[in-house]
Order: C-alpha cells, then sequence, then structure tokens
C-alpha cells in the first residue's frame, strides 16, 4: 500500500527498516502490516492529507535538531514566500545548490556526506528527492570551487552518485534572498539542461552560454560566418579553440585536457588565427570568438 504513494508524491522515499536519523523535512510513516515505512516531504503534504495518512499509518515522532528545524524554515522563507527564517544580522549567505543525477539514492545518506564535507553550522534544505540547498553563512564559508569539484569525484566514487553543484554568491541577509535564490536556480536550471562537459556550475561560467542561447534570430545571423563555417567543416578544431578559451588561454592545461602535445595545439591555434584572422589573446577577438562558438554549440543540436 505504501508503494502506491510514491505515485502520490514522486519525493517521498520507501525503506524496509526503519530509518536511522531522517531528515525533519520529512514525514515518517510506518505501515505494520507491510512492514515499512515510507518519508513524504513536509512541504507537500497538507493538513487534510496529513490527518489522512495518520488515520492510516503511524507517524513515527523524530527528534527535532537545530539544523533540521531551521532547513524548514529556510525552505519556507525561499521556496514558499514564508516568513524570514532568523533575526537580521550582518552575515552574508551562500547558496550552494546540488542535484543528483540518480533517482535511487538515499536523501539522508547523501546528507550526512554532505555534511562531512561543508561545516557543522551549514543548513541543507531539499527541494526535492534529488535536488537540495546548503546554505552557508559567509563567516563560515568552508570550500572552494576546486574543493567541491573534488568532493564530487569522490561522493561519485564512493557512494556511485554523480552529482553537480551550483556555486551562489554572498548576499547579505534581506528579504530579497528567494528573488536572488531565484534567479541562481533558473540559471542552474538551465546549466544542467545545456552545458553537459561540467558540473561544477557558477554565474560566470552558465551567463555567456545563457546569452547565446537566447539570441535572437537576426542577431545570430550577424556572427562571423567565417568561424561558424571553419567550425563546421573542422569540428576538432572547434573542440580545441573552446576549450583554450574556457581555460583562460593557458596552453597547458588545454593540452592536457585535449591529450595533445603543446607543439599541436599551437599548430591548431595559429590555423585558426590565419584562416580568420583573430588573435585569440586579444579580448575583444577572444570574446567574439567564444560567442560564436556557443552559437555554433546550439545550432548544431
Amino acid at each position: 500500500m505504501l508503494k502506491k504513494l510514491l505515485n502520490y508524491y514522486p519525493n517521498s522515499i520507501l525503506f524496509s527498516n526503519r530509518p536511522e536519523n531522517p531528515s525533519d523535512q520529512y514525514y515518517i510513516f510506518y505501515h505494520k502490516a507491510e512492514n515499512e515505512w515510507i518519508g513524504i516531504m513536509r512541504s507537500t503534504v497538507n493538513e487534510m492529507e496529513l490527518n489522512l495518512l495518520k488515520s492510516l499509518f503511524t507517524l513515527i515522532e523524530t527528534e527535532t535538531k537545530n539544523n533540521s528545524s531551521q532547513a524548514r524554515k529556510w525552505y519556507e522563507f525561499l521556496l514558499s514566500d514564508g516568513p524570514e527564517p532568523i533575526q537580521k544580522n550582518e552575515s552574508d549567505y551562500r547558496f550552494i545548490q546540488f542535484h543528483l543525477h540518480n533517482n535511487d539514492t538515499n536523501p539522508a545518506e547523501i546528507e550526512a556526506a554532505l555534511t562531512g564535507f561543508f561545516s557543522e553550522e551549514a543548513i541543507i534544505v531539499w527541494e526535492s528527492r534529488v535536488k537540495g540547498i546548503v546554505i552557508e553563512e559567509n563567516n563560515k564559508i568552508s570550500l572552494t570551487e576546486e574543493e567541491l569539484i573534488s568532493m564530487s569525484e569522490t561522493l561519485e566514487s564512493d557512494l556511485y552518485v554523480k552529482i553537480s553543484f551550483f556555486i551562489g554568491k554572498p548576499y547579505p541577509f534581506s528579504n530579497r534572498l528567494p528573488f536572488l535564490f531565484s534567479k541562481e536556480s533558473d540559471f542552474f536550471t538551465f546549466g544542467l539542461a545545456q552545458i553537459k562537459d561540467i558540473n561544477i556550475f557558477t554565474y560566470e561560467r552558465v551567463f555567456p552560454a545563457y546569452i547565446a542561447y537566447h539570441l535572437p534570430e537576426e542577431l545570430t545571423k550577424k556572427v562571423n560566418t567565417e568561424i561558424l563555417e571553419l567550425f563546421l567543416h573542422d569540428t576538432e578544431l572547434f573542440s580545441t579553440i573552446k576549450i583554450f578559451l574556457e581555460n583562460n588561454l593557458n596552453a597547458s592545461m588545454t593540452a592536457k585536457k585535449l591529450y595533445i602535445h603543446r607543439n599541436t595545439l599551437q599548430y591548431r591555434i595559429d590555423k585558426f588565427s590565419e584562416r580568420t584572422g583573430i588573435n585569440l589573446k586579444d579580448f575583444y577577438g577572444a570574446f567574439t570568438v567564444f560567442l560564436a562558438a556557443l552559437i555554433f554549440e546550439y545550432q548544431q543540436k
């Protein structure tokens, strides 16, 4: 019977054993006849449904931890037009969004792993079974972009979980935080859908692709056709130039990522410059070519 609830509450979790240390963002119900437990996100259950569920199943009372209680308040504030979760203070807050690419993961296990990497004061808010937010105060921000990359690799190797992150900007606490978070959430959603070769996203990484994707047709037609035709007839050159620009014109790093010798890389760069007359070491030249590369990529899709 509990399995049928999965159709009505798609972000719920079914357990064969009583869950240990479940997130406070879930109601835990027990069905004695089937000896099964289910966790249903509190945000998806209204009062009438809760009373009905309590009449059918046993509601398991869980100990509320301070962080879990705060997580619920932040969820309501950021996503449900709820009241401010804390008293106003001088701290900045950073939102690190995460997305799990596996649908069969255990949120409690993932939350425990994330807690081990971030500071103990970080608050983890679940939007759904596969998407959540790590909320950090500015003076307790613990991980750099490089460390997040390392963490994602560790989770994938140890827990077989592929995870992507969006690193938000620090913002002072105000009632504008839900709006600012919503903007970052939109960029993260876009990045997940349109940028396939990375798993750590930032505003700076996503915004150029966002612009290229939303350019009106009359503007895309003004892109240098020589660049697009060159990319079309030499996809290897396209990949080389795009990766070179994405790596800040760092030849060593680009050659390493492409598994080619630096001389081979320089030959391809020289070939591109000779064919187009554009110097990639000039900021405006690099910007123009990178925008053209993004537009070309979307046209091929």
